[in-house]
């Protein structure tokens, strides 16, 4: 009876929209991607417009020694934080909604976390998407509506068909892109002396290492703590850390110390026009192919917090291809009439709520270990653990507290302050005994299903 249950609970997903990704269970090992195709999707989210317009911003207001300097402290945080999560994530094969099940929320905690990622995520996809249509509006004309909705379609469809196959897209764009930015920066600076460009003084008002470094570490901690997306298609603990540590060295010391060049070249954090307008009709085209790429994970990791949230609260299973089709819509109708600009500072309050969650899965899975032993005890069988706590109100007063101290204490890096607080209180009343789960909840039938290996064992072990 339970196979023949399995196999009714599956047939609809084979009529649904792209792939459902495992979005409510662990990703089989067999299906899991190889060193240089993950490679490539980490070394994409490098290449980005926008982090060349961040080293320019941090340029004009900073030596290059120093803007060295604060690149180095937000990579050397970036990095901890995502590899302490995201080997989690690879070991688990989960992704960060359904990972905070087991790692200090519960079940209904799970929720939460996976709404204000979801809003946050989505948000973020809008809010890129308007940028993009309005610089290229800008370079090479045409209304930005059009191109808010180009970008956004061209999105949309990459990330229905899920993670294989923008791990194929990544192989195409990512060299494409970084072949073009050279190109486009050796002809500018060609020109120019190199270290004079390195021994100038910032063009513009000074800027504190600290407000640098929070720019370049709370900019990305978001996409740090929803790392697992990614690594839980790793196969090994070591690929997640050379492939994110690589994504930031070409991220930081590279595109954004550029930047910093081309922020005391021109005078001013606007140096888009200098890698487009050097490259023509191809590199508008490159460059709305590399946004497209980073904007995808946006898109993809808000698809996968609404299938939990839908799941815990209104036990009803949703398909992740479907998901991602009226998120995708819903962003970019709002990003083509202009709506999602207005968000940026609600998108950034979401910005200090989200790192406490890093704190507490970090703490929970690797320090306290108090909640994890299921999924201990279900890892070699690649399935869910049968229940999970219900509630962790400790959990949820903890958050509170961290997002309180990032966004009212003034000093520091918002983002780090109250992802450490998370952390930190976490740890001492964990061990303590005072974190304590209330309640047990079963798995719905929809996620049953989902691990089951009957029903994932159609690629043998290798393929991906």
């Amino acid at each position: 009876m339970a196979s023949a249950h399995r196999a009714d609970a599956t047939a609809p997903e084979a009529k649904s929209i792209g792939s459902d990704d495992y979005s409510l269970s662990r990703v089989p090992r067999d299906k899991r991607f190889g060193f240089w195709s993950m490679l490539l999707q980490w070394l994409a989210q490098s290449g980005s417009i926008s982090q060349f317009t961040l080293g320019a911003t941090i340029g004009v207001g900073m030596t290059f020694g120093d803007a060295f300097l604060a690149f180095t402290l937000g990579a050397v945080i970036l990095e901890i934080v995502i590899f302490a999560i995201g080997l989690a994530g690879m070991r688990e094969g989960l992704a960060t909604p359904m990972l905070t099940r087991w790692t200090g929320f519960g079940r209904n905690g799970s929720a939460l976390v996976s709404f204000v990622i979801a809003v946050s995520l989505v948000g973020w996809f809008g809010v890129q998407n308007t940028i993009f249509g309005d610089s290229v509006s800008a370079l090479i004309g045409g209304p930005s509506w059009m191109w808010c909705v180009i970008a956004g379609v061209a999105i949309t469809a990459l990330v229905i068909f899920g993670f294989r196959y923008m791990a194929l897209f990544a192989k195409i764009v990512t060299p494409l892109f970084f072949g073009m930015v050279a190109w486009s920066i050796i002809t500018t600076l060609n020109d120019h002396s190199l270290s004079e460009l390195i021994s100038s003084p910032p063009p513009g008002e000074a800027i504190p290492l600290a407000v640098a470094a929070t720019a370049i570490a709370g900019g990305y901690m978001t996409g740090a703590i929803v790392s697992p997306e990614m690594t839980r298609y790793n196969r090994k603990g070591s690929h997640v850390f050379v492939q994110s540590a690589s994504s930031m060295i070409l991220s930081e010391y590279i595109v954004g110390m550029v930047g910093v060049l081309l922020g005391h070249l021109v005078k001013s954090s606007d140096v888009s026009h200098i890698v487009l307008s050097t490259s023509g009709a191809f590199g508008v085209m490159v460059v709305l192919m590399s946004t497209a790429k980073i904007n995808d994970w946006n898109l993809y990791g808000s698809s996968l917090g609404v299938v939990n949230f839908f799941q815990v609260v209104f036990r009803k299973r949703l398909h992740r291809g479907v998901v991602t089709v009226v998120l995708g819509i819903a962003g970019t109708l709002l990003s083509a009439v202009g709506i999602m600009t207005h968000f940026t500072e609600f998108l950034s309050l979401l910005g200090v709520m989200i790192p406490p969650i890093g704190g507490i899965i970090v703490a929970e899975y690797w320090v306290v270990k108090r909640m994890r032993k299921p999924l201990d005890d279900t890892r070699a069988a690649e399935t869910l653990p049968p229940t999970s706590p219900t509630w962790v109100p400790m959990s949820l007063v903890i958050w509170v507290v961290a997002f309180c101290v990032g966004k009212f204490y003034d000093g520091g890096i918002p983002a780090l302050n109250s992802l450490a607080t998370a952390f930190l209180l976490y740890c001492a009343l964990g061990l303590l005994g005072w974190v304590r789960p209330y309640g047990t909840s079963t798995l719905d039938d929809g996620e049953e299903t989902a691990s089951a290996p009957a029903a994932r064992a159609t690629t043998p072990a290798g393929a991906a």
